[in-house]
């Protein structure tokens, strides 16, 4: 049994704080682990709160979310779009017998436009396939979808989900963008984040993840403060954790970072390696993402040599990540902005040294800098590899950096504690909701009591 599974603990018949067990609808427009942080949310959350006895029905669209498996009152329900991304073949036109209503026309019209349209079409499906089921949740929990379906009755309290603004990656990609034509195509390509805006502001359950990310969430969607509660996330303790028997490898650095993101800051973390191998020559880069064939950071590794010494690696299990992150003398988190940073988090809590900037809510998981970690400012090559070059050369420094690290996420960032707070929320919008609707509230529990079982 894991740590997080000792922690939560099955609880048959209870909700884990004495209270009714709760059937939760939980929405993810994309949520596939190995496509971002949101489908790691889904995953993790998923599993902490079956264990703590509740009904959780993830209802998701292609990449379909993997789910832990064997937990009982833990079901994926698959709510399939057009799947207009999909590998090998993105932005494909589907066949004329593909299309099934008026969505599938909206989703293929705005990809033709240059949209986005997963958000907005993914909310049109959910809302119709909730209002089919009306009185069979408790609650419905949306992972950020923000879309206009989300509105009006779902048949249950709605409690969403902002890791953060998708305005800040906007901007960030603006600012990146070599001419008008690329400023255009993300000014398009980012038009959903209008109507993410103009939904968010009329929900009134608002989860985030990091003081930070309620501050940009009031700031840039104009969310009311006393709406929005935090709920930390975490690591998956039982599975990131150290391993004495994987040998750590000389001058090796880990990151987990997208090659055309402009916001991971990748770029810096490629011009600090070239500095340091003038004084470790075996310093080397493994990073887990997409390579990008061309762009910034290809154009980096191209002029400074480094075509050896940066390996990209993708599609790889969780056991071989968490060995990858152990055998490595230094974990890096070089991002721009994070809401929250579960790449942190996940590998100081296998006790590998952490060096990380200061953007976004990296310092509220990462902690202080001499620490729990070394603490550089964002977008600083210089600043990076110097404290790749302290870290390298200092194995005393590396072990006590580690050890503080893994203590630190025990304990505040765990999936145990981040599902029980956010079952305690799920509670909170819950009242509320009955005491503005009576009548929805009493059909819940007549709903309850008949259906006997919550698994």
């Amino acid at each position: 049994m894991t740590a997080e599974a000792m922690e939560a603990g099955p609880r048959k018949g209870s909700g884990g704080d004495g209270e009714r067990p709760l059937r939760i609808a939980l929405l993810t427009y994309k949520g596939n682990p190995f496509c971002g942080g949101q489908g790691v949310y889904v995953r993790h959350l998923s599993r902490e709160l079956a264990r703590l006895g509740h009904s959780v029905e993830v209802i998701g669209a292609q990449p379909y979310p993997v789910l832990d498996e064997g937990l009982d009152g833990l079901k994926l329900t698959e709510l399939p779009s057009l799947d207009l991304y999909r590998s090998p073949d993105p932005f494909r036109t589907p066949r004329r017998d593909e299309y099934r209503d008026w969505v599938d026309a909206l989703e293929v019209a705005t990809m033709w436009t240059g949209g986005f349209p997963e958000p907005v079409t993914f909310s049109l499906r959910a809302r119709r396939h909730l209002r089919a089921r009306q009185g069979e949740f408790d609650v419905v929990h949306d992972n950020q979808t923000l879309g206009y379906g989300l509105l009006g009755d779902l048949g249950a309290p709605l409690v969403t989900t902002i890791h953060h603004p998708i305005t800040v990656d906007r901007q960030l990609e603006l600012d990146a963008a070599p001419d008008w034509k690329r400023r255009a195509s993300v000014r398009r390509w980012y038009a959903f984040t209008r109507m993410q805006k103009r939904v968010a502001r009329r929900l009134p359950s608002v989860l985030t993840v990091s003081g930070t990310s309620r501050q940009e969430i009031v700031d840039h969607l104009g969310v009311r403060a006393d709406r929005i509660k935090v709920v930390h996330i975490g690591a998956d303790t039982g599975l990131f954790s150290p391993d004495p028997a994987v040998p750590e490898v000389p001058g090796r650095i880990v990151t987990t970072s997208s090659a055309d993101v402009p916001l991971k800051g990748l770029i810096h973390l490629v011009e600090a390696l070239a500095k340091v191998r003038a004084d470790h020559p075996g310093a080397h880069l493994v990073v887990v993402g997409k390579r990008a064939e061309d762009g910034p950071v290809a154009q980096a590794i191209e002029r400074h040599g480094l075509e050896g010494a940066v390996e990209f690696v993708k599609g790889i299990t969780d056991a071989e990540l968490v060995d990858l992150v152990r055998s490595a003398q230094v974990a890096c988190v070089p991002s721009l902005y994070e809401g929250f940073s579960l790449p942190a988090a996940e590998a100081m809590a296998t006790g590998t040294p952490l060096l990380a900037t200061t953007g976004g809510a990296i310092p509220e998981v990462a902690g202080p800098d001499g620490e729990t970690c070394l603490a550089v400012p964002p977008g600083d090559a210089g600043a990076l590899a110097h404290g790749l070059n302290r870290l390298l050369g200092d194995g005393e420094l590396r072990a006590r950096l580690g050890a503080a690290g893994r203590a630190r996420v025990l304990a505040k960032f765990t999936w145990a504690q981040a599902a029980k707070g956010t079952a305690d929320r799920y509670r909170e919008a819950m009242d509320r909701s009955a005491a503005t609707h009576p009548g929805r509230a009493a059909a819940t529990t007549t709903y309850s009591t008949h259906s006997g079982s919550h698994r």
